[in-house]
């Protein structure tokens, strides 16, 4: 057990990784036999006050932030680390979405007796979990053979993506993947004079700016135990495994600064734009384009290596108000369509009679495009050109991203000429996807496959059938009373330490 409260910790953690959800948060730390809750709706700076942190004792507890991608984003409830007091007191935190969540609850009321409180699927996953200890455990002991044969039972009855933290009150820490390794989960260490600490979290800026070492990804399907005693296990628990990782976090999720599955984030987005540059050689060569500017902040370092590769200027064209949250984030179609004004202003001067090649990481719902391609040209752009860092939109994401309806992509049921029409933009680049996934692999080669799903329709979990996503798309678009939280999903930090 570390010499030292996780609070203060895990706090700075949860701030490091606010771009990856905006809407709750929540820290447990574990102190003994006892664990000390706090979570509510909220970014991270307003949900934790210095009383709250006061009574965040213990050396060792897990953090989270909430990314609602369906139902209700006002639900408390649904904040996350979930508590399950049997057997012997469990927390957990979920990055991810799990695509059996309807069965899997059935059989927990039927079959293993358990009550789930929420429409969470996070919750869901923890009772799977509790029930898996139950059964594997033997006199009422834990020992690490349990813990990993638990594991193994939740990749036999969940299926979807999940990375996942959890702590066992008084034994320790358990981190797991799924067996795709879609969602992403880093593992890293720092040696004290105590003895040896662990930080699990879904990037490495967080252990770059807590002061740990990256000790390496957790593997698909692999689990992590740490126990009290700071002694470290780890055992691969899935029948068979394969590393699919989302490769929508290179494009937009992820911080630039971070490392996953040994890619590069920032290196992974200039060769983006080597490529989108290529292409506008070979497909666009006819268009004249006097400058590059970046839709702050995710595009910037493919639309930088895209001007150096054009040998045409790049500039900085629209100021971003900080105190605005991420669009993409936002609940609601209406907010997001509102706060697009408010969180960007272009600069008129590198506008003014100049034919402007904008470059976005991805366009989803085309509300913010459209919006951003209107002010260029009240600035007073000649002609507007549209360029993609990622392949067109056309298929719902099931693995824990906001864009689960077909009727919300904008390039669904649409070609190029359309889109671009849709948005007002003189001419449209997409990436192409062999391209994408090139740029990333590059600086992985034995990353074998992505999850494209949002691109090219393939669901690598081969559970997602035309009946699955078109229930998906009716419980989104079927109007909820208020505070019903049904179909609440979440895409999180997962961040714990111990030693």
């Amino acid at each position: 057990m570390a010499k030292s409260p996780v609070n203060q910790l895990l706090y700075d953690g949860l701030q490091v990784l606010q771009h990856r959800g905006q809407d709750a948060a929540g820290i447990v730390t574990g102190e003994g036999n006892t664990f000390h809750m706090h979570k509510a709706n909220g970014l991270v700076r307003d949900v934790f006050r210095t009383r709250d942190m006061r009574n965040l004792l213990g050396n060792m507890g897990i953090a989270h932030v909430r990314y609602p991608t369906a139902g209700s984003a006002s639900s408390s409830a649904e904040a996350q680390p979930f508590y399950v007091n049997s057997p012997f007191g469990i927390v957990l935190g979920h990055n991810g979405n799990l695509t059996n969540t309807e069965q899997l609850q059935e059989d927990l009321f039927r079959q293993d007796l358990r009550h789930v409180n929420t429409s969470s699927d996070s919750e869901v996953l923890l009772n799977v979990l509790a029930h898996e200890l139950q059964e594997n455990v033997s006199n009422h002991r834990l020992d690490p053979a349990a813990v990993f044969a638990a594991v193994a039972g939740v990749h036999r009855r969940c299926r979807g993506a999940y990375a996942v933290v959890a702590m066992i009150a008084g034994y320790g820490l358990i981190a797991f993947r799924d067996p795709f390794g879609i969602r992403p989960l880093v593992i890293g260490y720092c040696d004290t004079e105590q003895g040896r600490e662990y930080l699990v979290a879904s990037e490495s800026v967080a252990l770059d700016v807590l002061g740990f070492k990256m000790l390496r990804d957790v593997a698909p399907g692999e689990a992590i135990l740490v126990d009290v005693e700071g002694n470290f296990h780890s055992q691969q628990c899935a029948a068979s495994a394969s590393l699919n990782p989302c490769i929508f976090e290179y494009v937009y999720l992820a911080r630039p600064d971070s490392v996953i599955d040994g890619v590069s984030v920032y290196e992974s987005r200039l060769r983006m734009g080597e490529s989108l540059a290529e292409k506008i050689r070979t497909d666009f060569g006819h268009l004249k384009i006097d400058v590059v500017i970046p839709i702050p902040d995710t595009s910037r370092p493919s639309a930088l290596q895209l001007a150096n590769a054009l040998g045409v200027p790049y500039r900085e064209g629209f100021i971003k108000n900080r105190y605005i949250g991420r669009t993409f984030i936002m609940p609601g179609q209406a907010m997001r369509k509102k706060s697009v004004r408010q969180k960007l202003n272009a600069i008129g001067i590198e506008f003014q009679g100049k034919n402007v090649l904008l470059v976005d990481d991805s366009i989803v719902r085309g509300t913010t495009s459209q919006q951003i391609v209107q002010m260029a040209r009240e600035a007073g752009a000649t002609q507007v050109f549209f360029a993609s860092a990622a392949p067109p939109v056309r298929y719902p994401n099931v693995y824990g991203i906001d864009m689960p309806t077909l009727q919300e992509l904008l390039a669904t049921g649409r070609n190029d000429e359309q889109i671009a029409r849709e948005i007002g933009a003189d001419a449209l680049i997409y990436q192409n996807l062999d391209a994408l996934e090139r740029a990333v692999r590059m600086a992985n080669p034995a990353i074998a496959c992505f999850d494209t799903s949002c691109f090219d329709g393939r669901y690598i979990t081969g559970d997602i059938t035309p009946e699955y996503l078109a229930k998906i798309e009716h419980a989104r678009n079927t109007p909820r009373p208020s505070g019903d939280s049904s179909s609440s999903k979440q895409l999180d930090l997962n961040l714990a330490r111990e030693e």
